[in-house]
């Protein structure tokens, strides 16, 4: 059935995106950033057993340190003090022997305080820093208008003629979230895609096409204006849009505790 509508070739070509018609959807590109675990998350019981099998085989198979070789030695050299009738000399006898280092080492081992892995934003609830849930990948939200509605979803925008995808998302990433966040894109090539109709034709257009790229975040600050969020896996489930979600989701790696 032929229907008299316009449609649009979106044709990656040099990562260009050409028009060889006017399109009835608007062209949007989305920005996936993501957090990675800042401290190592804990194990779980496969991979608590499976450690412990790593250590019992290097045990096993591994030669003495030189720790357990200075230990033998001490031993050799009080023994041969004891015995009165062999002669010893005293310059070549360890002033301080692997016992003492043991010891010594244990107590600053006992004295040391690891830092604590809950920061004053996870005492106090605060979302909108990435120095929150050390152990978990965070993903940043920012409040977007669309049409009349104000929704919490992945910062986005739209294509404008002549851009690649990737100089779209650069550009709308430092419109939305500001100059000072610093991120690092991992592809030229979108790594998810999803479309959804307007409520009315706005402009022409029926909907949008979202093409999504994936950045680690590296430093700085959102702009607040934006009302950021950082937020796990599950809260991400809590806030954006069921089918939105499950776009996103499937692009991330999933956890797995």
């Amino acid at each position: 059935m032929l229907l008299r509508k316009l449609v649009v070739a979106e044709v990656f070509l040099g990562h260009k995106v050409i028009t060889r018609a006017k399109s009835s959807w608007d062209i949007v590109a989305g920005v996936c950033i993501e957090r990675l675990p800042v401290v190592t998350p804990p194990l779980n019981e496969i991979q608590k057993k499976f450690k412990d099998l790593l250590w019992t085989i290097e045990i096993e198979k591994s030669l003495k340190s030189d720790h357990e070789l200075r230990h033998e030695s001490d031993k050799v050299q009080a023994e041969l003090l004891k015995n009165e009738a062999v002669d010893v000399d005293l310059d070549t006898v360890s002033k301080i022997t692997a016992q003492d280092f043991e010891d010594a080492s244990t107590d600053e081992l006992n004295q040391f305080k690891f830092a604590d892995t809950i920061t004053e934003a996870d005492k106090k609830g605060i979302k909108s820093t990435p120095e929150r849930c050390l152990q978990r990948h965070l993903v940043l939200v920012t409040n977007q208008k669309l049409g009349n509605d104000v929704k919490t979803i992945l910062p986005q925008g739209l294509w404008r003629e002549g851009e690649t995808l990737r100089q779209t998302a650069e550009r709308v990433l430092s419109e939305r979230c500001g100059p000072g966040l610093k991120v690092k894109f991992l592809s030229n090539a979108p790594c998810g895609f999803y479309k959804y109709k307007y409520p009315a034709e706005i402009n022409g257009k029926s909907g949008a096409k979202v093409f999504f790229y994936y950045a680690n975040y590296n430093d700085g600050e959102v702009d607040k204006k934006s009302k950021p969020n950082w937020l796990t896996r599950n809260e991400l489930t809590e806030i954006l849009p069921e089918k939105y979600n499950k776009t996103v989701q499937g692009f991330l790696i999933e956890e797995t505790y």
